[in-house]
């Protein structure tokens, strides 16, 4: 306790980390605050049939991701997903197609196009997901609730509808202005902060529910509650090891006299990343699990919509099995597309390093490809044993809404950025001389490991 107090004194010593921190708190409370701003012409007294379609299932996860905002019919109802999903389509073209394998070659100037390309295709995915969301949220409230302030509308307007998508259209820009901001001027990575925080918004309201649930059993609740919460610990320790775990393989470098001087001739270590996909598996794999529920959506047959039925039901047992197949599957494949042992082998050829014991050039490349498909095994079925806890404990009783905490993208994006943002105040600590936040070492956070991303 005295040294975490001695931690803070230091945080605060410090005038840039002060200012950091004070600068990220201020912009994720405008966010904050901003999820609870409704669309113009909702009455957010009538939106009770919005949130409990929103309680559970995979449209659950995505008001979790928007920190409730979905469920409230705000401005933010959308929140940063079109930008990751721009993202991810843009990293997808990145790795196929050569214009953009260019751009990522130019540099800071790439860069820039990049981002702006993204920012494109994210008013463009944003413009397509405002309709449907205005269309759901029509079906799912009583016709009262919309433009409640004009007692002779009966049904929404074409206005309504335009300026609805334009506000939802803003909100998602906004929300990933804030993001940007975040990094440029503040601490951690902003968008990943900004999801963080909306996931964090709803755990303590989880946690106090499941409490009075558990309270109000007779016979052993409290015992079932502090077991939940040991079960909790545990998967947020196996999140910690998939996202810090590495095996190091040894590099000797070649002596070499250049003049008087003499260089190489030591040894290093190149680590290798237990799970190198980060989320990224768990990400594609979701996006695939939603096509059912759009086929349940124009789906005519009884033998399609039973289908749809089935792998819709995210306590399922196919709907699980299938998830976690695809996310072994989408580790190999990703880990695949990232990791590239013939480069690795090339510049530790080019810088006069081998691995001991084997012989440089392609077997070096064969030897660094077979650690990497041995270790990614364990890693891939970790990560799939992470993504389906929810359902797992779903089925021991745990209350859906908590559920979704003991895995997923939600527990590692947490364990991820808050591991990140820790190094980053650790590090400013260090270069100013204090102690860091652990006596055991420096904290690991996702630059060692792969971005969430």
């Amino acid at each position: 306790m005295k040294r975490f107090i001695q931690t803070l004194k230091n945080i605060y010593k410090i005038d840039e980390l002060r200012r950091r921190i004070g600068y990220t708190l201020g912009l994720i409370l405008i966010y904050r605050f901003g999820s609870y701003v409704t669309i113009p012409g909702v009455d957010p007294q009538q939106l009770m049939a919005l949130k409990n379609q929103s309680s559970s299932g995979l449209l659950g996860l995505l008001n979790m991701f928007s920190g409730g905002a979905f469920s409230n019919a705000s401005i933010f109802a959308l929140g940063i997903m079109p930008y990751i999903s721009a993202s991810i389509v843009i990293q997808l073209m990145g790795m196929a197609i050569p214009y953009f394998q260019k751009l990522q070659k130019e540099g800071e100037s790439g860069r820039k196009k990049i981002n702006q390309l993204t920012r494109y295709l994210t008013v463009a995915i944003t413009a397509l997901q405002a309709p449907g969301y205005i269309a759901n949220l029509i079906s799912q409230l009583p016709s009262q609730a919309i433009t409640p302030f004009d007692p002779n509308v009966t049904s929404p307007s074409v206005f309504f509808w335009v300026t609805s998508v334009i506000v939802l259209v803003s909100g998602t820009m906004f929300v990933m202005w804030l993001g940007e901001k975040i990094t440029d001027k503040g601490l951690g990575n902003g968008i990943s902060l900004i999801i963080m925080v909306g996931i964090m918004a709803r755990l303590p309201f989880a946690i106090f529910s499941e409490f009075l649930a558990r309270m109000e059993q007779k016979g052993g609740g409290l015992v079932l509650f502090i077991v939940e919460i040991a079960v909790l610990v545990l998967v947020v320790l196996l999140c910690i090891l998939l996202v810090q775990g590495t095996r190091k393989i040894p590099v000797q470098y070649a002596k070499r006299v250049v003049g008087n001087k003499q260089y190489g001739g030591v040894r290093q270590y190149i680590p290798l990343k237990v799970n190198a996909a980060g989320v990224m598996p768990i990400i594609f794999a979701q996006a695939i699990m939603f096509l059912p529920l759009t086929i349940a959506g124009f789906a005519s047959s009884e033998s399609l919509q039973g289908f749809a039925a089935t792998f819709t039901n995210v306590n399922g047992f196919w709907y699980n099995f299938t998830y976690a197949l695809m996310i072994v599957v989408f580790t190999y494949f990703y880990t695949a597309i990232t990791v590239n042992p013939n480069q690795m082998a090339e510049d530790m050829k080019k810088n006069n390093g081998f691995i001991p014991g084997v012989k440089p050039g392609k077997k070096t490349a064969d030897f660094i490809d077979s650690v990497m498909s041995k270790i990614t095994f364990p890693g891939s079925l970790f990560l799939a044993l992470v993504a389906v806890m929810p359902a797992l404990v779903g089925m021991a009783g745990v209350s859906s809404q908590f559920a979704q905490f003991y895995g997923g993208t939600s527990l590692l994006i947490l364990v991820g950025v808050v591991l990140d943002t820790l190094q980053q105040i650790e590090s400013h600590l260090l270069m100013r001389h204090y102690e860091g936040l652990t006596k055991s070492g420096r904290i690991k956070g996702r630059n060692a490991v792969g971005a969430a991303f």
